[in-house]
């Protein structure tokens, strides 16, 4: 029916709400390069799951694999808002979730209002991958990616950043200036906010392919739709 194929992970219930014992990590298995992700990974390993967190990681193991489109599994915020019926609790564990480094929200450039949501591990895999093409490109200013990394993700959760607060915190790791932030732009790391450009959102490289299609969506159901289509 058109309502399965908009709808390509199943809505999450559970006949015992609150806390659950913690279920295997979907990155337990997962090793990182020098230790990157080794904070992030003990966090997650002494949280207690929420029904928040256990439809989060049921919706990353069943993102789609799109042969054509190289990207972490995110979940749209619009979309666990329909797996777990109680959206203030579900509003509350993420933000617990962001203070614990678990994972990130980013703001989608869409032209609707719903949100990406990354968990920490895959956003710094995907990260990892930008930097390295933008290495291959230019080799000038790249300690930029290192001072983001080190000094930006940690002190900022929102899913925006002001063009100040982002010189200051990149100033912690040297002399920051217009051309680093353009490096991390076009590693697609930030995207220019249009009605004020002194503010930037934080943004998940290598995503275009598959939001080029959404310019038109009137719901943000029909992104599943979309993605069905290219894994299909």
């Amino acid at each position: 029916s058109s309502r399965d194929m908009a709808e390509p992970w199943p809505p999450y219930s559970s006949s015992s709400r609150g806390k659950k014992k913690r279920p295997r990590s979907p990155n337990d298995d997962a090793t990182s390069s020098q230790g990157r992700t080794e904070n992030s990974t003990s966090l997650e390993d002494n949280l207690i799951f929420s029904d928040t967190l256990i439809a989060l990681q049921l919706m990353r193991t069943q993102f789609p694999k799109l042969e054509k489109v190289v990207t972490q599994p995110f979940i749209l915020q619009s979309q666990l808002y329909s797996s777990v019926k109680d959206r203030t609790q579900v509003d509350r564990d993420l933000e617990s979730l962001k203070k614990d480094r678990v994972l990130r929200v980013f703001k989608l450039n869409t032209g609707q209002d719903d949100h990406a949501i990354m968990f920490m591990d895959d956003y710094l895999k995907q990260m990892e991958s930008a930097v390295r093409r933008s290495k291959g490109k230019n080799q000038d200013c790249s300690e930029v990616f290192e001072w983001f990394e080190k000094y930006v993700l940690p002190s900022k959760l929102d899913v925006s950043i002001d063009h100040l607060e982002l010189c200051s915190l990149l100033s912690h790791g040297g002399d920051a200036r217009d051309k680093h932030i353009t490096l991390l732009m076009n590693a697609g790391l930030l995207t220019r906010q249009l009605i004020d450009p002194n503010m930037y959102w934080f943004s998940i490289p290598s995503i275009g392919p598959i939001l080029k299609g959404l310019t038109q969506v009137c719901t943000s159901w029909l992104f599943y739709s979309f993605v069905q289509i290219l894994w299909c």
